[in-house]
Parts: structure tokens; sequence; C-alpha cells
């Protein structure tokens, strides 16, 4: 199981200015105005690299915020 602060820091790596960015667990991501394509992509590397966790296109199109992110993940983690 992956811990809220483990993914949100991750998270926050990924975007291309973090330091502006303000992320917690009930931010929806795809709102930020980092958001973009490349990003989405970044996303779906860091999980795999860091969780060992395979997420496609419609699980982050399905998911709103980082809670939801996480929930997802963990679900995967325990299948």
């Amino acid at each position: 199981m992956i811990k809220d602060d483990h993914f949100i820091k991750s998270f926050i790596e990924i975007l291309d200015d973090p330091d502006l960015v303000k992320v917690n667990i009930d931010t929806k991501f795809k709102h930020l105005d980092e958001w973009d394509s490349l990003t989405n992509l970044s996303l779906l590397v860091m999980v795999d690299a860091e969780f060992n966790v395979k997420l496609n296109a419609e699980d982050v199109r399905n998911s709103n915020t980082i809670k939801e992110l996480i929930d997802l993940i963990n679900s995967k983690l325990s299948a």
C-alpha cells in the first residue's frame, strides 16, 4: 500500500514547475495548469517505475483527484 504523502511527492516531481503548484489529496489534477498530455504520460511512467503498477489512459481518464489515483494504485497492488 502506498502512502498518500509519498505519492503526492512523486506526483509533484513530474510537474514542469513543482514549486508553483500546491497539491493535496483532494486536488483535481487534470485542472492543474501544469496538466497536459506529456504530464499524463509522465504519470504513467512514474507509477510504473516507482510503484510497479501499470496504469492506462482509461485509468487516468476515469480518475479526478489525487486520492482516486492513490486508491486505484492501491487496488492494483492488492489484486
